[in-house]
């Protein structure tokens, strides 16, 4: 089989490699010349784990190609992903204007059967758009050949979308048409055969379930924060609660787990996407903009503890930032916490010296050299007034106290994911400060 990926970003990427190891002939294709290049030569534009030997090994054995070219990728397709970027508009609804611009590329030069398929994340309704954009290419120029449109969600982690992709959970399908059913069946074959779980549905229940899991994925994290906040109040531990409520089987203990915040590309969006699709059918997500609102306010929780211990003055303060990155494993700063605390930080008169194993150039290109980058934990922590643990990379779940009590200032650790014991760092000579957690 034969396959277009249009757009080379985090999705569109790992699905492209991803279909390519299974045997497929993948062309994938983004209108970033230098991208493009890049790609060409094994430079990657995202960081994930593995990623980069599954790209050479599939180039090498041809069956992965980049291109600027939209026409020559789809040529002889069994199908097209659109796995371009719907950023949130203004009003926070997904903005839409990527995805139908490919879609009426491809209609403007389609000449065979084809399944056109929404990969990147889409309201519902989204393909119908696609449709009538493809359609009405094919009627400026005059001619009648078939299509179909489907979903296909993705549900890949930053960080392990490999695993993701090659050993998912399930796989969602959205058609209309038992052609389209049957060419994505034969696309996802090597799948079936490993007994992997894939759901075809109708396509605005595809549509619906990307953002339904995302935004329950959430609501369990802003649930655990805003339990966080009251365990302090009454004196619990949120780490036994988390513990008590994830035995239940009906709860699981996954994403229960209290920090500063959800980020990334996926969550933040998603979220707003949702909540705008409810009030345009007059269905309020309630729930959902609580969620949000939790999450806002819990992004600034590690700052607002840092005031409170200096009773209210960081001017000149000098803060330690272990973590930069919204979660371990990658790159991505988008909506990450870290940029809302760097901020407020900054705000309040304090200096920051920060270290991430990976994202430092990424938040260096966002926010440039308003702060000082060091060249690890310990380069953070020298002369630091405070540590502020943001992401909880491994490197630094074992601490080296001896080492880290003669270069601080002052010995304060904010640990903003629990993933220390407060006994040990206080044995240490450390004042501790988790979020919920008894101390």
């Amino acid at each position: 089989m034969k396959i277009s990926v249009i757009g080379t970003g985090y999705v569109g990427l790992v699905t492209g490699t991803c279909f390519a190891e299974t045997g497929v002939n993948v062309h994938c294709v983004d209108i970033d010349v230098q991208k493009i290049e890049n790609l060409k030569k094994g430079i990657l534009p995202i960081y994930e784990p593995g990623l980069n030997a599954m790209v050479e090994k599939n180039v090498e054995k041809k069956r992965l190609h980049f291109t600027t070219d939209i026409n020559e990728s789809i040529i002889n397709a069994d199908a097209a992903f659109i796995s371009v970027g719907t950023p949130p508009d203004e009003d926070g609804s997904a903005d839409l204007k990527y995805v139908l611009a490919v879609a009426r590329s491809i209609g403007k030069t389609l000449d065979h059967y084809m399944v056109v398929v929404t990969k990147s994340t889409v309201p519902v309704g989204t393909a119908e758009k696609v449709r009538h954009a493809l359609q009405d290419e094919l009627d400026k120029r005059g001619v009648n050949i078939k299509f179909d449109v489907a979903s296909n969600p993705e549900f890949l982690k930053e960080g392990d979308a490999i695993n993701d992709f090659m050993k998912p959970d399930r796989i969602v399908i959205g058609t209309d048409t038992e052609q389209a059913t049957e060419v994505m069946r034969k696309l996802y074959k090597p799948f079936l055969l490993n007994n992997h779980p894939i759901y075809f549905m109708d396509i605005p229940s595809a549509e619906l379930t990307k953002y339904a899991a995302n935004a329950m994925l959430a609501t369990r994290i802003s649930f655990m924060n805003e339990i966080a906040r009251l365990c302090e109040k009454v004196g619990a531990d949120v780490n036994s609660v988390r513990r008590g409520i994830g035995s239940d089987t009906r709860i699981g203990n996954k994403f229960l787990y209290a920090g500063t915040g959800y980020g990334g590309s996926c969550f933040p969006k998603d979220v707003k996407a949702l909540i705008r699709t409810g009030n345009d059918n007059g269905v309020p997500m309630s729930v959902i903009q609580a969620v949000e609102d939790v999450n806002d306010a819990q992004k600034s929780i590690l700052v607002d503890k840092l005031i409170v211990h200096f009773k209210g003055n960081l001017k000149g303060k000098t803060i330690a930032l272990w973590g930069l990155a919204f979660k371990p494993n990658t790159d991505d700063m988008r909506e990450a916490p870290a940029l809302v605390i760097i901020e407020k930080l900054l705000g309040a008169g304090a200096k920051v010296k920060a270290y991430d194993p990976v994202s430092m150039e990424e938040t260096k290109r966002r926010i440039g050299n308003v702060i000082t980058y060091s060249k690890d934990l310990y380069d953070a922590a020298d002369g630091a007034d405070a540590i502020l643990l943001v992401t909880e990379w491994n490197e630094f779940r074992v601490l080296n106290f001896s080492v880290l009590s003669k270069i601080v200032k002052e010995k304060i650790i904010f640990d903003g994911r629990n993933i220390y014991e407060p006994k040990e760092v206080m044995e240490n000579g450390f004042v501790y400060y988790g979020i919920g957690r008894r101390v």
